[in-house]
């Protein structure tokens, strides 16, 4: 089974479903992940930028991804982004990879990169005749999704609980290889936040550690 993760950024994709990525590949399916964005020259150098992108290289390899593609669309600035270009960028990655399964972040997040790329996942993975994509799951990104406003539309629900109790350290030491990224407690970006929230997840679901996701469709024929 092949697997397509969407990141807004860089270390996303580890926060949200880094254990479920391993998952995957442990059991034999091939994942494969899609940054959407590169950092605004006026905000981030070159360096910078390049310097992430090998922190997530180097995180993917210790999970297994079998290919990472960079985008270069603006960060943070998608809402500058027509929609139907980054769908179809989305929607590119999908012919290639052939997902059956589509992880993406949720639309309530408090940073706008995701929101849109949410939206335009929905739009590319759309179930018309001849999609792969057979279910959609939008993950949880700490410092991001448990900052949105108290709004009912925005909040995260977790109706999809995938146990990683075998795979959470796989997923702290991919997130270790984010040096630019990682903080230490308090920070919600710190490992032992990171740990803290699995665990709760798990805990919700009587296992040990879990990650949380919010189905958006699942087709089964």
């Amino acid at each position: 089974m092949n697997v397509l993760v969407l990141a807004p950024h860089p270390d996303d994709e580890v926060l949200g479903c880094g254990g479920t990525i391993f998952r995957h590949v442990a059991a034999g399916d091939s994942v494969f992940v899609m940054v959407a964005t590169r950092g605004m020259p006026e905000l981030y150098s070159d360096d910078a930028v390049e310097s992430v992108r090998s922190e997530a290289r180097n995180a993917h390899a210790k999970l297994g991804v079998s290919e990472t593609r960079f985008l270069d669309f603006p960060a943070p600035a998608l809402d500058t982004v027509p929609r139907y270009k980054l769908a179809g960028a989305v929607s590119d990655c999908i012919r290639d990879y052939q997902p059956e399964v589509l992880y993406l972040p949720h639309h309530g997040d408090i940073h706008s990169d995701h929101f849109h790329l949410h939206q335009a996942a929905l739009v590319a993975a759309r179930p018309l005749e001849g999609s792969p994509v057979k279910k959609i799951l939008a993950y949880e990104t700490l410092s991001e999704t448990e900052w949105a406003p108290p709004q009912m539309d925005a909040v995260f629900y977790p109706t999809v609980f995938i146990d990683v109790s075998e795979f959470l350290q796989q997923k702290l030491d991919a997130m270790s290889c984010f040096e630019s990224q990682v903080k230490p407690p308090p920070n919600a970006r710190s490992l032992r936040n990171i740990t803290a929230l699995a665990h709760y997840r798990g805990a919700t679901v009587a296992c040990d550690a879990a990650e949380g996701f919010m189905l958006i469709r699942e087709i089964i024929i």
